[in-house]
């Protein structure tokens, strides 16, 4: 065992010696962990439409009271249809006044960015197997990692699998991501300014202001045979 162990080390400081030092380029490399939610109903647009109201009364608290306008962009997607109106509503049921033109009041903008990366993009998730022991003791096993606790019953397993892959979103990666921007401000700067990403369920893309483009129908060619004299 301590032979097999010796061997490992001398082996990991071959191989770190191999490394280059020196490259033309920055080796590319993950970021650490992160979650990003993924858009999938009209309640989560409430939820962000609640988080940037929080976030406008914050920043309007540190200034003398003023009207608010939010401004809308010319032929806005369904989404940006919706974040406006809710945003409009919380800010009204908070007690701010919400002013229906731009005169004498802080505008209120909100940009959304949509974004289209390449498809297949890998999901980095929990895939771990569920057994029972003797005594009612549950593992949860994956690759790198376990988790045991006593469950007391099958039922238990079952639960605490679908607990550890509850907080994942269903299906692949989306290649959709949109990123919301909110900026407060009057005629001579930014009293406030927040962005936010997303990722948008693919085959929700149209609610986003994003149109793909329709195939092109394959275009057929005819020979005809001419008989007889031109």
């Amino acid at each position: 065992m301590a032979l097999k162990t010796a061997m490992a080390l001398v082996a990991g400081i071959l191989l770190a010696g191999c490394a280059s030092r020196y490259t033309p380029t920055p080796l590319a490399a993950n970021f650490p962990t992160t979650k990003q939610a993924k858009l999938q109903a009209a309640h989560h647009w409430g939820v962000i439409s609640d988080n940037i109201s929080r976030r406008v009364a914050l920043e309007l608290r540190k200034s003398p009271p003023r009207p608010v306008y939010i401004a809308e962009p010319k032929d806005p997607s369904p989404f940006q249809r919706a974040l406006a109106a809710q945003l409009t509503t919380s800010l009204v049921n908070d007690g701010y006044v919400v002013s229906r033109n731009a005169a004498g009041s802080l505008k209120v903008e909100l940009d959304v960015q949509t974004l289209t990366f390449s498809a297949d993009r890998p999901q980095y998730r929990y895939y771990g197997e569920k057994t029972v022991l003797a005594g009612g003791i549950v593992v949860l096993s994956a690759l790198d990692a376990g988790f045991a606790f006593n469950a007391g019953t099958a039922l238990a397993a079952v639960d605490g699998h679908q607990w550890l892959n509850s907080q994942f979103a269903p299906g692949e990666t989306p290649k959709t991501e949109i990123i919301v921007t909110v900026s407060v401000s009057d005629q001579y700067r930014y009293l406030a300014r927040n962005t936010s990403a997303y990722y948008v369920a693919d085959t929700d893309r149209v609610l986003y202001g994003i149109i793909d483009p329709q195939p092109e129908e394959p275009k057929i060619t005819r020979t005809f045979q001419v008989r007889g004299d031109i």
